[in-house]
């Protein structure tokens, strides 16, 4: 979510640069409304989907449920678009070395400190009110449960053994991983480039309807094949370290290099309105069509080899593309803000994403048990833990040393 142009470093730029600042204020905003929708996303977990979460026993609504499915068929594949957008030119206004060591500070850090500080917190909150196991102290969880240096009690309730994991920290971590892999591939590539550096390049053609449809059918084929062995929400330790939904790998590294390859060919500046609002209609049409249905229809599956799993993989496929596309040009022709109280937001969304988790927990906790439907603990948890949000990463971005990682 590093979607910001880095800071200079005080050495030469690699490579000529362009005379105009590849910044565009519109994507600022929409960094804005992804974080908001993040924080919405995860205050209804508690009252929609039937999966695993921090709190339990909680009301429930199907609409909170199809409004979670729809925003994961596209706000992270977003978020990885517009984070890899600058991607090119930082590497190559800084250099390799440079490059890496500040991609390992600005989002390593973040996912070891969170691994070590907010995401105990939130397990050992789920192991002292749901595991029906004897109340223990919170370093002695951190110790046996969390880094599983006890032994393994015979009932474990699971979801794994041990603890330990990165929750919401794994999209920092896959953006670290495909921001590492991109700098590899341009040190590999170094010796058989012949061509200007990312940024001076000569426009690419933009892509057009027919490209998108394209896009669309690839992506579906794509992760039909992957579901069949790994269905939505089964999530895997790859190399024992990064924390994988491989049921979305194929959209969320599309989305990454088709973000390398916008600002390579100018894409945001030159992908024709028209087209856009053609894609957003589209995407509008497939959620109301959605909602209608249900996102627990029957002919809708979350993986598997089975006619099921491919229809949610062509539907989920094409209100990924639609909506992005679509939203790309709805912020660029309509939410060009530039002022004061914007740019603070934006600035502070990374720490936002970081930190909002173990405030929606807990709101989500306070709330529990005042017997409000599922849709007002929602909008209270929501409207809540936005502003506390943002308002937590503002004072925290304050404090020495911080500001470098949030």
């Amino acid at each position: 979510m590093d979607t910001h142009l880095d800071a200079g470093t005080g050495t030469t730029p690699v490579s000529p640069q362009p005379a105009k600042d590849p910044r565009l204020d519109w994507l600022d905003t929409l960094r804005i409304a992804l974080t908001i929708l993040v924080v919405a996303h995860h205050s209804a977990q508690a009252y929609g989907p039937a999966d695993w979460w921090y709190v339990e026993d909680g009301p429930r609504a199907g609409v909170l449920a199809t409004l979670s499915a729809l925003d994961g068929t596209f706000f992270m594949s977003l978020f990885f678009f517009v984070s890899a957008y600058f991607v090119p030119a930082s590497y190559s206004r800084r250099g390799g070395r440079p490059f890496v060591r500040g991609r390992l500070l600005r989002l390593g850090v973040p996912v070891l400190a969170g691994a070590l500080t907010l995401v105990p917190g939130l397990m050992y909150a789920y192991y002292v009110h749901y595991r029906g196991y004897p109340d223990i102290s919170f370093p002695r969880y951190f110790a046996d449960v969390y880094l599983g240096l006890g032994e393994r009690p015979g009932d474990w309730s699971g979801p794994s053994w041990p603890d330990l994991q990165f929750g919401h920290l794994w999209f920092i971590q896959n953006l670290l991983a495909y921001s590492l892999l991109y700098a590899l591939c341009r040190l590999v590539a170094r010796p058989f480039r012949h061509s200007p550096a990312p940024g001076v390049l000569p426009p690419r053609r933009v892509p057009g309807h027919l490209a998108l449809v394209a896009l669309t059918v690839a992506l579906t084929g794509a992760t039909f094949a992957v579901r069949v062995r790994y269905p939505l929400d089964t999530w895997v330790p790859f190399l024992d370290f990064l924390q994988v939904e491989p049921a979305r790998v194929p959209q969320y590294a599309a989305f990454f290099v088709l973000g390398i390859l916008a600002r390579r060919g100018d894409w945001l500046g030159r992908l024709p309105a028209q087209t856009g609002w053609t894609w957003l209609w589209i995407g509008l049409a497939g959620a109301v069509l959605l909602f209608a249905v249900g996102a627990d229809a029957s002919f809708f599956g979350a993986g598997g080899a089975n006619g099921a799993s491919l229809l949610w993989s062509a539907f989920d496929s094409l209100l990924c593309v639609a909506l992005c596309t679509g939203l790309l040009v709805l912020f660029r022709e309509r939410a060009r803000w530039n002022t004061r109280f914007s740019r603070s937001l934006a600035a502070g969304s990374f720490a936002v994403y970081v930190i909002h988790l173990p405030i929606v927990v807990a709101l989500q906790f306070a709330v529990a048990g005042h017997g409000l439907p599922a849709l007002g603990a929602f909008a209270l948890v929501t409207a809540c833990a936005v502003p506390i949000s943002f308002a937590a990463a503002h004072v925290l971005r304050r404090l020495p040393g911080l500001r470098r990682v949030l």
